[in-house]
């Protein structure tokens, strides 16, 4: 019998992500590199910042990872186990470190921690429920963002208007995200009886059983986020922290260079710029350059303060992590042989 053919995603999966690349350079070239020639002078002005904000940004960017840090040892602290502080901080940063290793929407610090959950004596189920709850706290803050922030700039409300493109959708794409989460409350069952289903014998059939497993995990992943929200957890407002402080140190990197554009359009492009992070590019490089740019542009932002202002941002949220990250993986594999 002979052996089964992958499906059409596995098959192409480099094509399309060349194709999702190219369109991504393409862009750039497009709508940025126009409004950037003539600015290699300005590139290099980044060492002339206002040293005192690049490292107040750098406080706000470790603040971020703590109330991430924070958020992790809230979630996966369960069943007997208890993930303490030393050793959230250990798995989260070694995870930072292995995203930007192997990117692909993080799945390299996926990996990691899963292999660490596991040493610990959760379950293989139990952990890919909580992963997908601890994305949903993460992510129910950057949809609601979208959807305040877009609004808020489409009216008016917010100083910095905007085309609909680049507020009004953006903002329907969060609610639209958070309505389908949501909605998956409605479903009766539970992710383990779907997940054991017989095996349909065609093809189609597989894939559709495969698709209907997903809105059981996120409504399981619903339920657990809910308890803990009803146990008054306070440290699940580290997904809060994580984005907000994350954004202030971009906020921090304007003030840096010049005066910053106003919050409502830093919040957008922000989290605009972040899709790239979707692509599998190492830790995100280039592509959460060219999306944060771009969007700035397109809100006028003054060309150099742009560039100068998402360079140095980056600069301190890649690499601030990198040595303590390292440092931190070290430490785990001694904790993983402890556990």
């Amino acid at each position: 019998m002979g052996a089964r053919r992958p499906g059409f995603l596995p098959r192409h999966r480099r094509p399309l992500t060349a194709a999702a690349a190219f369109v991504l350079v393409v862009g750039f070239v497009y709508f940025v590199v126009p409004k950037l020639i003539g600015l290699g002078a300005t590139v290099g002005m980044l060492r002339s910042g206002e040293p005192e904000w690049l490292a107040f940004g750098v406080v706000l960017e470790a603040l971020s990872l703590a109330g991430y840090i924070a958020l992790f040892r809230t979630v996966f602290s369960c069943q007997g186990v208890r993930i303490g502080w030393k050793a959230s901080y250990q798995i989260t940063m070694s995870g930072v470190v292995a995203t930007k290793l192997f990117g692909a929407a993080g799945a390299g610090g996926v990996a990691l921690t899963v292999w660490a959950l596991r040493a610990s004596g959760l379950r293989v189920r139990s952990i890919a429920m909580r992963l997908v709850a601890f994305e949903l706290f993460l992510y129910s803050v950057y949809a609601g963002a979208l959807i305040i922030a877009g609004a808020g700039l489409f009216t008016g409300l917010l100083a910095g208007g905007a085309p609909w493109t680049l507020s009004l959708l953006p903002a329907a794409i969060g609610a639209l995200v958070i309505a389908v989460a949501v909605s998956t409350l409605a479903l009766r069952g539970d992710f383990e009886h779907v997940a054991k289903r017989p095996r349909a014998s065609h093809r189609a059939r597989r894939l559709l059983a495969r698709l209907a497993i997903a809105p059981w995990a996120v409504h399981d992943a619903m339920g657990i986020a809910i308890e803990l929200v009803r146990e008054h957890r306070p440290w699940l407002l580290g997904a809060l922290a994580y984005w907000a402080f994350d954004i202030a140190t971009l906020w921090a990197c304007f003030h840096a260079f010049g005066a910053p554009p106003p919050l409502g359009v830093i919040v957008m492009a922000y989290f605009v710029g972040t899709l790239a992070n979707a692509l599998p590019l190492p830790g995100g490089v280039g592509g959460v350059e060219c999306g944060m740019i771009g969007v700035f542009l397109a809100f006028d932002t003054p060309d150099g303060l742009a560039v100068l202002a998402v360079l140095s941002y980056r600069a301190i949220s890649f690499w601030l992590p990198t040595i303590p990250g390292a440092v931190a993986y070290l430490q785990l594999r001694r904790t993983v042989a402890h556990w």
